[in-house]
């Protein structure tokens, strides 16, 4: 056999043995697919063990150890009547925790108080916070309290009759204003301040209550009328009441004026008669409106009528102009028996001819 009849037989007898392994493969793993167990762990070494057998493949050792491993144990299948499994359900912490109940949401911080609240302590008001206002119109405001009783020096509480409802700012101003100024001229009275009769602070309207006019600094909860304070021994001080001395109510005019950017009372408008409006609008150039008129006290009574002469008076002196004289009485009949003359002493008088030019002036 020459070396090409050689080398086609060996070219040959490869492919068969291949063409002969790959059905022996095949007719293997139907042969296995039939006739495997039902138990999955069997189902498993049986295919590696076949497997092995034909590809010849050795098992990896395990490697050396001091004891034999322990074979893990697999879990139950679960039964048929056993219950759908349910979503864990978040603890009543939990939800009281999350906002709205909902679980995995994180509350929000709560807000930082500001500088004016941190300084308006127990020691300087009785002003709780309350929740912001936001109105229609922007109407409202933030960091609000309820003014309740300003705090003396001394720590004898003033009352605001009723609370008022102000923003921090103007709360701050109007305790420094009878903590500084008022509660020193009440002493200087010989009693002292208890009470503040406040006629007016936040309401959603517009200036002097106007439908349609520009929003008020009450809609701001940034203004606050007062009518008068109230004094420990029971005395009423009204700021618009005449009979108040006019000394007492220029002091309180001047304080007011330095600590507050608006002062409106009697005399800047018909809505200010009855209390002084007091506010802490911002404007250009720190312009400021003072507008409060101290009227003088009315007379106790008015001079309507003259005095009644008394009986015991004397006469009263005429001048002499004022007496009647002769000739003027003289003259006075003489024009009376005149004009009592009849017409007929007068002479007639002479009635001339109309003349013929002045008829021709009638007929044109």
């Amino acid at each position: 056999m020459n070396f090409t009849a050689r080398k086609a037989s060996r070219k040959w007898a490869i492919g068969a043995f291949g063409r002969s392994r790959a059905v022996m493969v095949t007719v293997a793993v139907a042969a296995l697919l039939l006739g495997m167990p039902s138990e999955p762990a069997q189902a498993r070494k049986a295919s590696r063990t076949v497997w092995d057998d034909l590809l010849r493949v050795s098992p990896s050792k395990p490697r050396a150890t001091g004891h034999r491993a322990a074979a893990v144990p697999l879990p139950k299948p679960r039964p048929a009547e056993a219950p759908s499994a349910e979503p864990d359900k978040p603890d009543k912490e939990q939800q009281a925790s999350s906002p709205n109940g909902k679980p995995g949401e994180q509350a929000a911080p709560a807000p930082q108080p500001s500088a004016c609240r941190l300084a308006l302590t127990d020691a300087v008001a009785i002003a709780p916070s309350i929740p912001d206002i936001k109105g229609a119109g922007g109407c409202g405001g933030e960091d609000l309290v309820r003014l309740e009783a300003i705090v003396l020096p001394d720590s004898r509480r003033v009352s605001v009759k009723p609370a008022a409802i102000l923003r921090c700012t103007m709360a701050s101003a109007l305790a420094d204003w009878i903590r500084k100024d008022i509660a020193p001229l009440a002493q200087r009275l010989g009693s002292a301040i208890s009470d503040i009769d406040n006629f007016d602070s936040f309401e959603c309207r517009g200036r002097n209550r106007i439908v349609g006019a520009k929003l008020s600094e009450h809609g701001r909860a940034n203004a606050l009328d007062v009518r008068g304070f109230k004094l420990a021994d029971g005395t009423f001080i009204s700021l618009t009441d005449r009979t108040v001395p006019r000394g007492l109510r220029e002091t309180v005019l001047h304080s007011a004026c330095t600590r507050f950017p608006t002062v409106l009372g009697p005399g800047s408008d018909w809505y200010h008669e009855d209390h002084i409006h007091l506010d802490l609008m911002e404007r250009r150039g720190n312009y400021r409106i003072c507008q409060w008129d101290v009227w003088d006290a009315l007379p106790q009574k008015a001079p309507l009528l003259p005095a009644e002469r008394p009986e015991e008076a004397p006469p009263r002196e005429v001048a002499e102009d004022a007496k009647p004289h002769a000739g003027k009485s003289g003259a006075g009949k003489s024009e009376k028996s005149d004009a009592e003359k009849p017409d007929e002493a007068e002479p007639p008088r002479e009635e001339k001819p109309a003349t013929k030019k002045r008829r021709q002036n009638r007929r044109s």
